[in-house]
């Protein structure tokens, strides 16, 4: 079935930004799947590689997850054997968690996955379009790349 025709919301820059997104997320979602990883279960994996050992509420904080969704999260991974929580050696009272050498090897995968999928999503830019293309969105996302 066509979609219907609505050439001036078509035109928005920010519907297409939203239909490019909603691309990335699926073929990133899927590559992570066949590795049997969720999106949020991989962002937290990869924060907990980057800052751990991490206090859970610092963990949440830095990749804006609710604590009660963070705590979901986290419970998925540490059954999975992908980390661990331990008491924060800077305050005993919290959790500090780290990835376990299974996690680092799935982060490893998954990190693969990703970038292979964002290659797939970027597919029909050249080289030189992928750097302003990237360029570009970093100026108009309010981030600082």
């Amino acid at each position: 079935m066509a979609e219907a025709p609505l050439p001036a919301i078509r035109a928005l820059p920010s519907w297409l930004l939203g239909r490019a997104a909603a691309r990335g997320r699926s073929l990133v979602a899927d590559a992570l799947a066949a590795e049997g990883m969720k999106m949020w279960h991989h962002v937290v994996l990869s924060a907990v590689r980057d800052l751990a050992p991490v206090a859970q509420a610092d963990l949440g904080r830095s990749v804006g997850l609710d604590p009660k969704d963070l705590v979901g999260v986290l419970n998925d991974l540490q059954s999975a054997g992908l980390l661990v929580r331990a008491p924060d050696p800077k305050d005993r009272r919290k959790n500090a968690v780290s990835l376990t050498d299974d996690g680092a090897r799935l982060l490893t995968r998954c990190e693969k996955a990703a970038r292979e999928a964002n290659d797939e999503l970027l597919a029909p830019l050249s080289t030189a379009e992928r750097d302003q293309f990237m360029g570009l969105l970093i100026r108009i996302s309010g981030t600082d790349g």
